[in-house]
Protein backbone atom coordinates (compact mmCIF):
# COMPACT_ATOMS: atom_id res chain seq x y z
CA UNK A 1 0.00 0.00 0.00
CA UNK A 2 2.91 2.36 0.69
CA UNK A 3 4.22 1.67 -2.82
CA UNK A 4 1.01 3.09 -4.30
CA UNK A 5 1.69 6.51 -2.74
CA UNK A 6 3.27 9.15 -5.01
CA UNK A 7 5.97 10.25 -2.57
CA UNK A 8 7.03 6.71 -1.66
CA UNK A 9 7.30 5.34 -5.22
CA UNK A 10 10.58 7.01 -6.30
CA UNK A 11 12.40 6.26 -3.01
CA UNK A 12 15.42 3.96 -3.03
CA UNK A 13 15.41 0.92 -0.74
CA UNK A 14 17.75 2.73 1.63
CA UNK A 15 15.48 5.79 1.79
CA UNK A 16 12.47 3.55 2.43
CA UNK A 17 14.24 1.80 5.30
CA UNK A 18 15.27 5.17 6.77
CA UNK A 19 11.65 6.34 6.66
CA UNK A 20 10.52 3.10 8.28
CA UNK A 21 13.08 3.69 11.06
CA UNK A 22 11.73 7.24 11.61
CA UNK A 23 8.21 5.76 11.85
CA UNK A 24 9.03 3.42 14.72
CA UNK A 25 10.07 0.49 12.46
CA UNK A 26 6.44 0.03 11.36
CA UNK A 27 5.22 -0.05 7.75
CA UNK A 28 1.74 0.62 9.10
CA UNK A 29 3.00 3.92 10.56
CA UNK A 30 4.79 4.73 7.29
CA UNK A 31 1.44 4.35 5.49
CA UNK A 32 -0.32 6.52 8.08
CA UNK A 33 2.41 9.15 7.67
CA UNK A 34 2.07 9.16 3.84
CA UNK A 35 -1.74 9.30 3.86
CA UNK A 36 -1.82 12.05 6.50
CA UNK A 37 0.52 14.24 4.42
CA UNK A 38 -1.58 13.82 1.29
CA UNK A 39 -4.80 14.58 3.15
CA UNK A 40 -3.82 17.84 4.80
CA UNK A 41 -1.67 19.43 2.07
CA UNK A 42 -3.62 18.58 -1.12
CA UNK A 43 -0.38 17.35 -2.64
CA UNK A 44 -0.89 15.90 -6.14
CA UNK A 45 -4.22 17.78 -6.31
CA UNK A 46 -5.28 21.19 -7.57
CA UNK A 47 -4.90 24.10 -5.16
CA UNK A 48 -5.21 27.88 -4.99
CA UNK A 49 -3.11 30.09 -2.72
CA UNK A 50 -4.28 33.58 -1.68
CA UNK A 51 -1.02 35.37 -0.94
CA UNK A 52 -0.44 38.94 0.25
CA UNK A 53 -1.49 40.89 -2.86
CA UNK A 54 -0.84 38.04 -5.30
CA UNK A 55 -2.26 34.61 -6.04
CA UNK A 56 -1.00 31.24 -7.21
CA UNK A 57 -3.14 28.44 -8.69
CA UNK A 58 -1.85 24.93 -9.37
CA UNK A 59 -3.80 22.51 -11.59
CA UNK A 60 -4.09 18.81 -10.81
CA UNK A 61 -1.56 18.17 -13.60
CA UNK A 62 0.99 20.51 -12.01
CA UNK A 63 0.62 23.58 -14.26
CA UNK A 64 0.99 26.91 -12.40
CA UNK A 65 -0.91 30.17 -12.94
CA UNK A 66 -0.22 33.43 -11.12
CA UNK A 67 -1.89 36.85 -10.95
CA UNK A 68 -2.05 40.03 -8.87
CA UNK A 69 0.67 42.27 -7.45
CA UNK A 70 4.07 41.80 -9.08
CA UNK A 71 6.30 44.60 -7.78
CA UNK A 72 9.02 42.10 -6.84
CA UNK A 73 8.56 39.67 -9.73
CA UNK A 74 6.62 37.30 -7.45
CA UNK A 75 4.38 36.16 -10.33
CA UNK A 76 7.32 34.51 -12.09
CA UNK A 77 6.65 35.86 -15.61
CA UNK A 78 9.97 37.67 -16.02
CA UNK A 79 8.36 41.10 -15.48
CA UNK A 80 7.26 43.31 -12.59
CA UNK A 81 3.88 44.21 -14.09
CA UNK A 82 0.57 43.39 -12.38
CA UNK A 83 -1.58 40.67 -13.91
CA UNK A 84 -5.37 40.92 -13.56
CA UNK A 85 -6.07 37.55 -15.15
CA UNK A 86 -4.54 34.14 -14.35
CA UNK A 87 -1.43 33.71 -16.50
CA UNK A 88 0.51 30.47 -16.88
CA UNK A 89 4.16 30.50 -15.80
CA UNK A 90 5.62 29.32 -19.11
CA UNK A 91 9.19 28.77 -17.92
CA UNK A 92 7.98 25.83 -15.79
CA UNK A 93 6.92 23.75 -18.78
CA UNK A 94 7.97 20.14 -18.28
CA UNK A 95 8.09 20.56 -14.48
CA UNK A 96 5.13 19.22 -12.47
CA UNK A 97 4.39 21.39 -9.42
CA UNK A 98 2.62 19.73 -6.47
CA UNK A 99 2.60 22.50 -3.84
CA UNK A 100 2.87 26.30 -3.64
CA UNK A 101 3.44 28.90 -0.94
CA UNK A 102 3.08 32.68 -1.20
CA UNK A 103 4.53 35.34 1.10
CA UNK A 104 4.98 39.10 0.95
CA UNK A 105 6.60 39.68 -2.46
CA UNK A 106 7.77 36.09 -2.70
CA UNK A 107 6.61 32.73 -4.08
CA UNK A 108 7.90 29.18 -3.62
CA UNK A 109 6.88 26.15 -5.66
CA UNK A 110 7.64 22.47 -5.02
CA UNK A 111 7.96 19.98 -7.89
CA UNK A 112 7.05 16.29 -7.82
CA UNK A 113 10.81 15.61 -7.92
CA UNK A 114 11.27 17.41 -4.59
CA UNK A 115 12.92 20.51 -6.06
CA UNK A 116 12.08 23.97 -4.73
CA UNK A 117 11.73 26.97 -7.06
CA UNK A 118 11.63 30.51 -5.66
CA UNK A 119 11.02 33.93 -7.20
CA UNK A 120 10.24 37.48 -6.10
CA UNK A 121 12.24 39.04 -3.28
CA UNK A 122 15.65 37.42 -3.03
CA UNK A 123 15.27 36.65 0.64
CA UNK A 124 14.07 34.11 3.14
CA UNK A 125 13.62 36.84 5.79
CA UNK A 126 11.13 39.65 6.18
CA UNK A 127 11.40 42.47 3.64
CA UNK A 128 9.92 45.20 5.82
CA UNK A 129 12.83 44.93 8.22
CA UNK A 130 15.63 45.35 5.75
CA UNK A 131 17.23 41.91 5.95
CA UNK A 132 16.36 40.89 2.39
CA UNK A 133 18.74 40.82 -0.56
CA UNK A 134 18.40 43.66 -3.03
CA UNK A 135 18.05 41.38 -6.04
CA UNK A 136 14.63 40.62 -7.52
CA UNK A 137 14.13 37.24 -9.17
CA UNK A 138 11.37 37.45 -11.78
CA UNK A 139 11.33 33.84 -13.03
CA UNK A 140 11.30 30.59 -11.01
CA UNK A 141 14.84 29.58 -9.99
CA UNK A 142 15.82 26.34 -8.21
CA UNK A 143 16.92 26.93 -4.61
CA UNK A 144 20.43 25.48 -4.74
CA UNK A 145 20.84 25.15 -0.97
CA UNK A 146 17.91 22.67 -0.98
CA UNK A 147 19.08 20.50 -3.86
CA UNK A 148 20.10 17.63 -1.56
CA UNK A 149 16.79 17.67 0.33
CA UNK A 150 13.66 16.12 -1.25
CA UNK A 151 11.09 18.78 -0.26
CA UNK A 152 7.31 18.17 -0.21
CA UNK A 153 6.02 21.38 1.41
CA UNK A 154 7.12 24.99 2.00
CA UNK A 155 5.63 27.54 4.39
CA UNK A 156 6.52 31.23 4.26
CA UNK A 157 6.10 32.98 7.62
CA UNK A 158 7.12 36.46 8.67
CA UNK A 159 10.90 36.65 9.18
CA UNK A 160 11.50 33.05 8.11
CA UNK A 161 10.69 30.25 5.68
CA UNK A 162 10.30 26.56 6.54
CA UNK A 163 10.38 23.47 4.35
CA UNK A 164 9.35 19.89 5.03
CA UNK A 165 11.29 16.96 3.58
CA UNK A 166 9.82 13.75 2.20
CA UNK A 167 10.88 11.82 5.29
CA UNK A 168 9.23 14.34 7.63
CA UNK A 169 12.17 16.55 8.66
CA UNK A 170 11.67 20.31 9.06
CA UNK A 171 14.27 22.86 7.93
CA UNK A 172 14.12 26.63 8.37
CA UNK A 173 15.89 29.56 6.73
CA UNK A 174 17.04 32.65 8.63
CA UNK A 175 15.20 33.83 11.74
CA UNK A 176 17.84 32.19 13.88
CA UNK A 177 19.18 35.23 15.73
CA UNK A 178 19.02 34.78 19.53
CA UNK A 179 18.31 31.15 18.60
CA UNK A 180 14.63 31.95 17.97
CA UNK A 181 14.33 28.66 16.12
CA UNK A 182 16.93 26.65 17.94
CA UNK A 183 19.91 27.48 15.74
CA UNK A 184 22.49 30.26 15.91
CA UNK A 185 22.25 31.91 12.51
CA UNK A 186 21.96 35.42 11.17
CA UNK A 187 18.55 36.77 10.06
CA UNK A 188 19.49 36.72 6.37
CA UNK A 189 21.03 33.24 6.38
CA UNK A 190 20.09 31.42 3.17
CA UNK A 191 21.24 27.96 4.25
CA UNK A 192 18.49 25.61 5.48
CA UNK A 193 18.95 24.59 9.11
CA UNK A 194 17.30 21.47 10.57
CA UNK A 195 14.79 22.22 13.30
CA UNK A 196 16.41 20.80 16.42
CA UNK A 197 14.87 19.46 19.61
CA UNK A 198 11.81 17.27 20.11
CA UNK A 199 11.09 16.72 16.40
CA UNK A 200 14.52 15.45 15.38
CA UNK A 201 13.30 11.84 15.41
CA UNK A 202 9.56 12.31 14.90
CA UNK A 203 8.21 12.52 11.33
CA UNK A 204 6.21 15.67 10.52
CA UNK A 205 3.39 15.51 7.94
CA UNK A 206 2.46 19.20 7.65
CA UNK A 207 3.92 22.59 8.57
CA UNK A 208 2.07 25.90 8.94
CA UNK A 209 3.75 29.29 9.39
CA UNK A 210 2.26 32.43 10.91
CA UNK A 211 3.64 35.67 12.28
CA UNK A 212 7.00 34.61 13.79
CA UNK A 213 5.92 31.08 14.70
CA UNK A 214 5.67 27.62 13.19
CA UNK A 215 3.26 24.73 13.80
CA UNK A 216 4.18 21.13 12.96
CA UNK A 217 1.69 18.26 12.65
CA UNK A 218 3.60 15.13 13.69
CA UNK A 219 2.91 11.43 13.27
CA UNK A 220 3.68 9.22 16.29
CA UNK A 221 2.82 5.63 17.27
CA UNK A 222 0.33 7.02 19.79
CA UNK A 223 -1.37 9.13 17.10
CA UNK A 224 -1.13 12.60 15.59
CA UNK A 225 0.15 15.56 17.61
CA UNK A 226 1.03 19.24 17.15
CA UNK A 227 4.28 20.99 18.09
CA UNK A 228 4.84 24.75 18.07
CA UNK A 229 7.93 26.95 18.12
CA UNK A 230 8.69 30.67 17.93
CA UNK A 231 6.95 33.79 19.23
CA UNK A 232 4.29 33.23 21.90
CA UNK A 233 2.51 36.61 21.75
CA UNK A 234 -1.24 36.29 22.28
CA UNK A 235 -0.88 32.67 23.37
CA UNK A 236 -0.65 31.44 19.77
CA UNK A 237 1.81 28.62 20.62
CA UNK A 238 -0.94 26.90 22.61
CA UNK A 239 1.00 26.11 25.80
CA UNK A 240 -1.03 28.18 28.26
CA UNK A 241 1.45 31.07 28.33
CA UNK A 242 2.72 33.88 26.09
CA UNK A 243 6.38 33.00 26.30
CA UNK A 244 8.51 32.26 23.23
CA UNK A 245 9.69 28.71 22.54
CA UNK A 246 13.16 28.30 21.02
CA UNK A 247 12.62 24.61 20.31
CA UNK A 248 9.51 22.75 19.15
CA UNK A 249 7.25 21.91 22.10
CA UNK A 250 4.33 19.50 22.18
CA UNK A 251 0.90 21.14 22.61
CA UNK A 252 -0.45 18.90 25.36
CA UNK A 253 -4.03 20.18 25.34
CA UNK A 254 -5.10 17.85 22.50
CA UNK A 255 -4.53 14.79 24.69
CA UNK A 256 -6.70 16.37 27.41
CA UNK A 257 -9.41 17.06 24.81
CA UNK A 258 -9.02 13.51 23.44
CA UNK A 259 -8.64 15.05 19.97
CA UNK A 260 -6.51 13.60 17.14
CA UNK A 261 -5.38 16.57 14.97
CA UNK A 262 -5.46 15.92 11.21
CA UNK A 263 -5.13 19.46 9.76
CA UNK A 264 -3.33 22.44 11.26
CA UNK A 265 -3.56 26.10 10.18
CA UNK A 266 -1.44 29.04 11.37
CA UNK A 267 -2.96 32.49 11.09
CA UNK A 268 -0.93 35.63 11.70
CA UNK A 269 -1.81 35.69 15.42
CA UNK A 270 -4.07 32.69 15.95
CA UNK A 271 -4.16 29.03 15.00
CA UNK A 272 -6.69 26.29 14.33
CA UNK A 273 -6.84 22.51 14.12
CA UNK A 274 -9.38 20.02 12.78
CA UNK A 275 -9.64 16.73 14.66
CA UNK A 276 -10.29 13.31 13.13
CA UNK A 277 -13.76 13.42 14.71
CA UNK A 278 -14.54 16.72 12.94
CA UNK A 279 -14.17 19.01 15.95
CA UNK A 280 -12.43 22.38 15.43
CA UNK A 281 -10.08 23.96 17.98
CA UNK A 282 -8.76 27.52 17.88
CA UNK A 283 -6.35 29.45 20.07
CA UNK A 284 -4.24 32.62 20.16
CA UNK A 285 -5.23 36.25 19.83
CA UNK A 286 -9.03 36.49 19.59
CA UNK A 287 -9.25 39.95 18.04
CA UNK A 288 -12.36 40.58 15.88
CA UNK A 289 -13.72 37.17 16.90
CA UNK A 290 -11.30 35.14 14.79
CA UNK A 291 -11.39 32.25 17.31
CA UNK A 292 -15.14 31.78 16.87
CA UNK A 293 -15.92 31.62 20.60
CA UNK A 294 -18.39 34.53 20.49
CA UNK A 295 -15.98 37.06 21.99
CA UNK A 296 -12.60 38.72 21.36
CA UNK A 297 -10.76 37.03 24.24
CA UNK A 298 -7.34 35.44 23.80
CA UNK A 299 -7.03 31.69 24.38
CA UNK A 300 -3.57 30.39 25.28
CA UNK A 301 -4.49 26.71 24.86
CA UNK A 302 -6.58 25.09 22.09
CA UNK A 303 -10.31 25.40 22.78
CA UNK A 304 -13.10 23.56 20.96
CA UNK A 305 -15.37 25.88 18.93
CA UNK A 306 -18.69 24.91 20.53
CA UNK A 307 -20.76 26.76 17.92
CA UNK A 308 -19.58 24.15 15.38
CA UNK A 309 -20.55 21.15 17.54
CA UNK A 310 -23.13 19.97 14.98
CA UNK A 311 -20.67 20.33 12.07
CA UNK A 312 -18.16 17.66 11.05
CA UNK A 313 -15.22 19.72 9.80
CA UNK A 314 -12.66 18.39 7.31
CA UNK A 315 -10.61 21.50 6.52
CA UNK A 316 -9.67 24.78 8.20
CA UNK A 317 -7.90 27.90 6.90
CA UNK A 318 -6.70 30.94 8.83
CA UNK A 319 -5.75 34.45 7.78
CA UNK A 320 -4.74 37.62 9.54
CA UNK A 321 -7.74 37.78 11.90
CA UNK A 322 -10.06 35.44 10.01
CA UNK A 323 -10.93 31.74 10.02
CA UNK A 324 -12.76 29.47 7.56
CA UNK A 325 -14.02 25.95 8.22
CA UNK A 326 -15.18 23.48 5.55
CA UNK A 327 -17.56 20.68 6.59
CA UNK A 328 -17.66 17.14 5.22
CA UNK A 329 -20.73 18.02 3.14
CA UNK A 330 -18.96 21.00 1.54
CA UNK A 331 -20.55 23.78 3.60
CA UNK A 332 -18.28 26.69 4.51
CA UNK A 333 -18.32 28.71 7.75
CA UNK A 334 -16.31 31.85 8.47
CA UNK A 335 -15.67 34.22 11.37
CA UNK A 336 -13.40 37.08 12.41
CA UNK A 337 -12.47 40.37 10.79
CA UNK A 338 -14.92 41.48 8.11
CA UNK A 339 -12.61 44.01 6.47
CA UNK A 340 -12.37 43.94 2.64
CA UNK A 341 -15.42 41.63 2.47
CA UNK A 342 -13.15 38.57 2.65
CA UNK A 343 -15.50 36.57 4.93
CA UNK A 344 -18.06 36.17 2.15
CA UNK A 345 -21.04 37.40 4.20
CA UNK A 346 -22.34 39.82 1.62
CA UNK A 347 -25.75 40.69 3.07
CA UNK A 348 -25.39 44.26 1.78
CA UNK A 349 -26.82 43.14 -1.57
CA UNK A 350 -30.13 42.40 0.14
CA UNK A 351 -29.96 45.79 1.83
CA UNK A 352 -29.27 44.54 5.33
CA UNK A 353 -26.26 44.83 7.54
CA UNK A 354 -22.66 45.70 6.82
CA UNK A 355 -20.60 43.24 4.86
CA UNK A 356 -17.49 44.56 6.61
CA UNK A 357 -18.87 43.69 10.06
CA UNK A 358 -16.79 41.45 12.31
CA UNK A 359 -18.26 38.01 12.98
CA UNK A 360 -17.65 36.61 16.47
CA UNK A 361 -19.18 33.15 15.98
CA UNK A 362 -19.08 30.81 12.94
CA UNK A 363 -21.61 31.76 10.28
CA UNK A 364 -22.52 29.75 7.20
CA UNK A 365 -21.18 31.46 4.05
CA UNK A 366 -24.50 31.36 2.21
CA UNK A 367 -23.02 33.03 -0.89
CA UNK A 368 -20.97 29.85 -1.48
CA UNK A 369 -24.13 27.72 -1.39
CA UNK A 370 -25.08 29.39 -4.70
CA UNK A 371 -22.23 27.65 -6.54
CA UNK A 372 -24.15 24.37 -6.08
CA UNK A 373 -20.99 22.38 -5.66
CA UNK A 374 -18.95 20.95 -2.86
CA UNK A 375 -16.09 23.21 -1.69
CA UNK A 376 -12.89 21.24 -0.99
CA UNK A 377 -10.37 23.97 -0.17
CA UNK A 378 -10.37 27.53 1.17
CA UNK A 379 -7.30 29.75 1.04
CA UNK A 380 -7.10 33.28 2.41
CA UNK A 381 -4.50 36.00 2.80
CA UNK A 382 -2.41 35.46 5.89
CA UNK A 383 -0.53 38.72 6.25
CA UNK A 384 -0.93 41.78 8.44
CA UNK A 385 0.24 44.12 5.68
CA UNK A 386 -2.41 43.50 3.01
CA UNK A 387 -6.14 43.69 2.41
CA UNK A 388 -7.31 40.10 2.44
CA UNK A 389 -8.87 38.03 -0.32
CA UNK A 390 -10.26 34.50 -0.27
CA UNK A 391 -10.45 31.55 -2.68
CA UNK A 392 -12.91 28.67 -2.62
CA UNK A 393 -12.01 25.66 -4.75
CA UNK A 394 -14.71 23.15 -5.67
CA UNK A 395 -14.57 19.41 -6.23
CA UNK A 396 -14.60 19.78 -10.01
CA UNK A 397 -11.74 22.31 -10.03
CA UNK A 398 -13.74 25.53 -10.31
CA UNK A 399 -12.23 28.50 -8.48
CA UNK A 400 -14.26 31.28 -6.84
CA UNK A 401 -12.76 34.50 -5.43
CA UNK A 402 -13.97 37.30 -3.15
CA UNK A 403 -12.51 40.05 -0.98
CA UNK A 404 -9.90 42.66 -1.92
CA UNK A 405 -8.91 42.83 -5.57
CA UNK A 406 -7.06 46.13 -5.84
CA UNK A 407 -3.92 44.51 -7.32
CA UNK A 408 -5.65 41.98 -9.55
CA UNK A 409 -5.25 39.22 -6.94
CA UNK A 410 -8.82 37.97 -7.46
CA UNK A 411 -8.10 37.13 -11.09
CA UNK A 412 -11.25 39.07 -11.99
CA UNK A 413 -11.50 42.44 -13.77
CA UNK A 414 -12.99 45.05 -11.42
CA UNK A 415 -15.02 47.92 -12.87
CA UNK A 416 -16.05 51.47 -11.86
CA UNK A 417 -13.28 52.02 -9.28
CA UNK A 418 -14.19 48.82 -7.43
CA UNK A 419 -11.49 47.53 -5.09
CA UNK A 420 -13.23 44.38 -3.84
CA UNK A 421 -15.91 41.79 -4.52
CA UNK A 422 -18.28 40.78 -1.74
CA UNK A 423 -19.80 37.81 -3.58
CA UNK A 424 -17.80 34.76 -4.72
CA UNK A 425 -17.11 35.14 -8.42
CA UNK A 426 -15.84 32.48 -10.79
CA UNK A 427 -12.20 32.90 -11.86
CA UNK A 428 -11.68 32.03 -15.52
CA UNK A 429 -9.44 29.01 -14.96
CA UNK A 430 -10.04 25.25 -14.71
CA UNK A 431 -7.82 23.58 -12.14
CA UNK A 432 -8.75 19.94 -12.80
Amino acid sequence: MCQKRAIFKPMTDEERQNLKQRCGESWKLVLRFLLAGEACCRREKSQAIAGPGHSIAVTSTGVVYSFGSNSSGQLGHGTTEEEWRPRQIRSLQGIRIIQASAGAGRTMLISDAGRVYAFGKDSFGEAEYGVQGTKLVTTPQPVESLKDIFVVQAAIGNFFTAVLSREGRVYTFSWGKDSKLGHQTEPNDVEPQPLLGALENIPVVQIAAGYCYLLCLACQPSGMSVYSVGCGLGGKLGHGSRTDEKHPRLIEQFQLLNLQPVVVAAGAWHAAVVGRDGRVCTWGWGRYGCLGHGNEECESVPKVVEALSKVKAVHVATGDYTTFVVSDDGDVYSFGCGESASLGHNSVAEGQGNRHANVLSPELVTSLKQVNERVVQISLTNSIYWNAHTFALTESGKLYAFGAGDKGQLGIELVNNQTERGNPERVDIDLN
